[in-house]
């Protein structure tokens, strides 16, 4: 029975073979054209925010009462990772960190376990605990901001007008989030003179109580009048700070107007808890949010109709300015992306031509757009986006599937040489070569699995990379199969002249050298051994690196002012920075401040900042990388001479999973005053690095507080208690809300506090008179002392251990690892000189390499599980297993060298390329193999078949190493990519050269083939 033939079906209906050839063109050009387009593919960020506050408790009162039960509780989740906890006087943020191999599927159903576990505590929490409150969209993007600025208008003008912006832009289809930045709260405040209250017996708690009362919306009834229904309402709530005004006190039987003994003004809440600015202008901005899933460049583009509506509307003085623009970036990403795929197309097909002629040419120049067109269609319906790492896949795919064509193409051609006809050439393909290709193609794919099954970011940010590959791989044995006979039956002469009667130059040498290494077989394989124990010992000097920076025009600069800094000062400094550095600056496109916060998360892999006073950023725009490379160093020098107590780094954006500074250390222990001392003493012992600069630690310095101790006997006797001192201090320095005044969409809050003049001094504090039981008003400083103290203003936990993390930057293009690596003595003899129970752990970029990596080693018997079981279904020999195994792990050689030479480091990306190598190469091995053995059977003697498989074989592995070579050239001058380009193409040549000579002299010596003089 005559066995099928996948080729000779085709052949038998090729009307049916063209009509889905054709099909698959139309439909892979629509699915090129309707991809969505993304600079970078998304991956989750599996961290949740649970914030709570204590207003009134210390630092260390929060961490103990309310920190560590959430922190105690959360060490329950099955998922849980760590936790990392910022907790400051009245108020904790904790960052729940879930375990890397936690799928993304399941991390929303993490945080509602989160949720729930941290409610059922709820009431262990002290009483006055406001929260805890959650937020699990830590990773929402916000791909477009824009800044609204104006001349003359006041802050509530230009807020009416960013509110109404807001609500017209929420209309376009596929809007997210639309978060508003830098807008001030408008809030009314009473300002009294604490003496003045006194004097007069008025107690400022009573005031506040008869405001609220006044202003209170209680349920007044509803009159049923016969058949109608009539509501009661009752006035004398407040609309303005003129209805405040014309409120009269009843004091001791006298009426008081509230203006006599209270300053009114309306303004906006001083001190501001953040500020925006957009050039150096105050501003009010737009962060804008697309749905997951949308198409970014068509959201972009309806989002720029919307807001050109918008600004028309505006009135004259008022502008819009870009302050981040996703969709642009990206089209511009996308280009560039795509003009590299389109150069590797072009390469491959050229290599193509020039090798096979142009008949032959022309086969494999149509197989090759067929392949990617029906991979586009995959792409289309599984929603991957065209992206950074999706088209680097497809270049590095092209090298790889230009092999079936080829192998097909040739196959056909040798045929036709010996005289065989057209068809019978054609089926030929499938009955020599099709299991073969696919046993070396699933090698190839399996070569990936690494990438499929990590579940880290860094996985997941690569995953479309193994997809794409497998899919494209897979696709291009389908159509050498398949498609390729057909186009071959049609293309090529019915009859070839045969070009292998007499030898070329170059066959003639690479015969020669063939020879030689069968011959001296030995010295063949103890030199190429001896050749990769140097590399292995070469890949210590190779550095080490987990993702690039990125290649995007923006400098961040981060603020990080001592933690007791006033958000003026703050403010101050950024501002004299911009003045000085900024304004007018020609390599500057733009630029936006921030005070108090950061910048919102324009793009995934930016690391968002925990606001505070005493810090800010500063995201610069500049004209090209030539300029931001300038600027980053000018900037960075100013920054370290003008402001010496100030941590400002100036940094580039991440590719990849943010990491923050790179070098990192975490000081850990049970006490937090031993924590400090150790951070410090070792913050000496790094510091001495002459490739660190800009040390910080997260955390250390302590602030003074005033200590009001109350003498409670004495209080007790005048009716006065802790909470009512607590109380009337507040009144004083930050104010009491009394009521909310109902203005338009607003709720604006009536604050009362103590005039300007006696807010800021201790004296004041010292007379605040305190009503006693007896109606009496009772100095404060006859009931209470006070003094100075020192305490942390912030303490930083992880896994509830307290913990300072030192960080450094690195001068140069060192990198983190390679420092990590110099300053390992040092670290290790200090970390045996601290007590039991403190520790010093490496964090960083090196950290997150290794947690990304983790999962790659971990799956990688799988990997060769799954390559040794294709492998032996196809060869079934444990003998020639070995065989087709030994050449690759060899690359090694070619990919060191590369590396050194391109000064190069062996980064996450370069990690995968390498996997992808030992598929390429066992891919050929085993071909190689299988064609000996082929020979081997037909009845040639065992040398012979060596020489003539090589030699057959010499010319499609030689020309598809140029492909895949070759066209990494355009992705090699990407610096995400550049890396694993130098790591393949040096594996890739080395690797051909072996598989030409050192397998068959390998094949010689292991099954001891006697040398035959060739005729």
């Amino acid at each position: 029975m005559k066995s099928f033939n996948l080729s000779d079906w085709a052949l038998e209906h090729r009307s049916l073979v063209w009509y889905f050839m054709l099909i698959f063109v139309v439909a892979g050009t629509l699915s090129y054209i309707n991809l969505g387009r993304e600079e970078d593919p998304a991956f989750t960020i599996k961290t949740m925010i649970i914030n709570a506050q204590w207003p009134g408790a210390s630092a260390e009162e929060v961490t103990l009462q309310v920190t560590d039960r959430i922190e105690k509780k959360l060490q329950e989740l099955d998922a849980l990772d760590y936790t990392r906890s910022v907790t400051k006087a009245g108020q904790t943020t904790i960052f729940v960190e879930l375990l890397s191999s936690t799928k993304a599927s399941e991390v929303t159903d993490n945080w509602v376990r989160v949720r729930n576990m941290v409610n059922d505590i709820k009431g262990e929490l002290p009483s006055g605990v406001l929260g805890p409150f959650f937020n699990d969209n830590f990773g929402d993007v916000y791909g477009n901001i824009y800044a609204f600025t104006s001349d003359g208008l006041s802050q509530r003008q230009m807020r009416d007008l960013v509110e109404d912006a807001r609500a017209k832009l929420l209309t376009v289809p596929n809007v997210g989030k639309i978060d508003v930045i830098g807008a001030q709260d408008e809030v009314i405040y009473l300002e009294f003179s604490t003496r003045k209250i006194a004097a007069l017996g008025i107690d400022q708690q009573s005031i506040l109580e008869t405001l609220q009362a006044q202003n209170a919306v209680t349920q007044s009834g509803v009159v049923e009048a016969g058949a109608e229904r009539i509501a009661l309402r009752v006035s004398g709530q407040f609309t303005s700070e003129e209805s405040l005004k014309s409120i009269n006190l009843r004091v001791n039987d006298r009426f008081f107007p509230l203006t006599d003994i209270a300053t009114i003004k309306r303004g906006y809440v001083d001190p501001p808890s953040s500020l925006f600015r957009f050039k150096g202008k105050p501003a009010i901005g737009l962060a804008i949010g697309m749905k997951t899933g949308a198409n970014l460049l068509t959201f972009g583009e309806q989002l720029d109709a919307e807001l050109d509506r918008v600004v028309v509307d505006l009135p004259i003085g008022v502008t819009v300015e870009r302050v981040s623009d996703q969709p642009a970036v990206v089209e511009e990403a996308v280009s560039g992306f795509t003009k590299a795929l389109f150069e590797a197309i072009v390469i491959v097909l050229a290599i193509s031509f020039i090798s096979l002629g142009v008949r032959a040419g022309l086969v494999v120049a149509i197989s090759i757009p067929l392949v990617l067109a029906i991979t586009f269609v995959f792409m289309e319906y599984t929603g991957i986006s065209l992206q950074r790492i999706s088209l680097g896949a497809l270049i590095i795919a092209l090298g790889l599937l230009v092999d079936d064509a080829m192998i097909a193409v040739e196959m056909m051609v040798s045929r036709l040489e010996a005289g065989d006809t057209l068809r019978s050439a054609a089926t030929h393909v499938y009955t020599s070569t099709a299991f073969p290709m696919l046993t070396g193609t699933l090698v190839t794919v399996a070569g990936f699995i690494p990438i499929g099954l990590n579940n880290s970011a860094a996985g997941e940010f690569t995953f479309t990379l193994f997809v794409v590959i497998a899919v494209s791989l897979i696709v291009s044995w389908v159509v050498a199969v398949l498609f390729t006979p057909l186009l071959g039956v049609t293309i090529l002469p019915k009859t070839m002249k045969s070009h292998h009667e007499t030898k070329g130059r170059f066959a003639t040498i690479f015969a020669s050298l063939l020879g030689l290494a069968m011959r001296w077989r030995w010295v063949t394989i103890v030199a190429t051994v001896a050749v990769f124990a140097m590399s292995v010992g070469g890949l210590g000097l190779v550095q080490q690196q987990f993702f690039p920076a990125s290649d995007r025009v923006e400098l961040i600069v981060d603020w990080e002012l001592p933690q007791n800094s006033t958000i003026a000062e703050t403010n101050r400094q950024i501002s004299q920075f911009e003045q000085d550095k900024l304004v007018g600056n020609p390599d500057i496109d733009h630029w936006s401040t921030y005070v108090g916060e950061g910048a919102p998360r324009f793009i995934l892999s930016y690391d968002v900042s925990t606001p505070a006073t005493w810090m800010g950023q500063v995201v610069i725009v500049t004209k090209d990388l030539e300029a931001r490379n300038r600027l980053r160093a000018d900037l960075q020098d100013y920054l370290s001479k003008t402001f010496p107590g100030t941590d400002a780094f100036v940094k580039l954006l991440d590719i990849g999973p943010p990491v923050g500074k790179p070098v990192q250390y975490r000081v850990s222990g049970p006490d937090i005053q031993t924590v400090r001392k150790l951070a410090r003493e070792f913050g000496g012992v790094i510091g001495s690095h002459p490739l660190l600069s800009n040390m910080t630690f997260d955390w250390n310095e302590p602030s003074r507080v005033v200590k009001v101790d109350v003498l409670q006997d004495k209080a007790r006797q005048l009716g006065i208690s802790s909470s009512d001192i607590a109380t009337g201090l507040n009144g004083i320095v930050e104010g009491s809300t009394a009521t909310k005044v109902r203005d338009d969409i607003y709720l604006v809050d009536v604050i009362g506090r103590a005039q300007d003049s006696e807010r800021g001094a201790i004296e004041t504090l010292k007379n605040l008179q305190l009503p006693s039981a007896s109606g009496n008003s009772v100095p404060l400083s006859a009931v209470a002392k006070f003094r100075y103290e020192v305490e942390q203003p912030m303490i930083a936990r992880r896994d509830r251990i307290p913990t300072i993390t030192v960080k450094a930057a690195v001068i140069g293009s060192t990198q983190p690892a390679t420092i990590v690596e110099d300053l390992k003595p040092e670290v290790d003899a200090f970390t045996k000189t601290m007590p039991v129970g403190y520790t010093v752990e490496i964090g960083g970029s090196v950290e997150s390499s290794a947690e990304s990596q983790g999962p790659i080693v971990a799956v990688a018997p799988l990997m060769l599980f799954a390559m040794a079981t294709i492998l032996m279904i196809q060869l079934q020999s444990f003998s020639r297993l070995f065989l087709v195994f030994a050449v690759a792990p060899l690359a090694l050689i070619g990919v060191v060298a590369a590396l050194l030479l391109s000064n190069a480091p062996m980064g996450f990306v370069a990690i995968l390329g390498i996997l992808a190598l030992v598929g390429i190469l066992i891919r050929n091995s085993v071909i190689l193999v299988v064609q000996i053995e082929q020979l081997r059977s037909e009845g040639m003697s065992p040398w012979r078949a060596v020489v003539e498989a090589t030699e057959h074989r010499m010319r499609p592995i030689m020309l598809t190493a140029a492909a895949a070579t070759l066209a990494l050239i355009p992705i090699s001058r990407e610096v995400f990519w550049g890396p694993m380009a130098y790591a393949m193409m040096g594996g890739i040549v080395v690797g051909t050269v072996l598989t030409l000579l050192f397998l068959p002299a390998l094949y010689v010596a292991w099954f001891r083939i006697p040398r035959e003089e060739e005729a």
